[in-house]
């Protein structure tokens, strides 16, 4: 009897632990779905509490690994380069100068995975409007170098590669 109570003291004692343990981790917030609506009242959002920073961005679908962002850019910002994953924008409203290619200027890491510049030196400028789908693949610098139809609204959606 004396082994069988031990016994259990030690199983009660291990398991502690393990019952205390956090508990897991919610699912990823899938959003499958954005109306019309819900795209104008993001842009709205945008246009009210864009401040100084060239790119406002906001969620607008989410599926893991991959998230699609509502872009609001009303000045030109720096370029960039996502070392590990593509990405492809449709242009929502406006329009821009966008360049792909070339290399950085003033190149700084501006996370583990990206890269940020100043400007591109080289690489092929294109004007890019309302309607239009760009895909950038890894590891290539992209600028919207100057907005010629402000805003320009994007949405943006980064692709990882597995």
């Amino acid at each position: 009897m004396r082994v069988l109570a031990i016994g259990a003291a030690f199983a009660v004692l291990f398991s502690a632990p393990v019952l205390a343990a956090a508990p897991p981790a919610p699912a990823p917030v899938l959003k499958d779905y954005a109306s019309s609506a819900e795209v104008q009242a993001l842009i709205e959002n945008a246009r009210r509490n864009r401040t100084t920073e060239p790119n406002y961005n906001q969620p607008l679908l989410r599926l893991a690994p991959y998230a699609a962002n509502l872009e609001y850019r009303a000045i030109a910002g720096p370029a960039a380069v996502h070392e590990h994953e593509a990405e492809l924008f449709y242009v929502v409203k406006g329009s821009a100068m966008l360049t792909t290619g070339g290399t950085l200027v003033n190149p700084a890491r501006a996370n583990a995975a990206n890269l940020s510049g100043t400007a591109i030196a080289g690489g092929d400028t294109r004007k890019v409007s309302e309607g239009d789908f760009i895909i950038v693949p890894e590891n290539t610098p992209h600028w919207f170098g100057s907005i010629v139809d402000a805003p320009v609204v994007l949405m943006a959606i980064h692709m990882p590669r597995n």
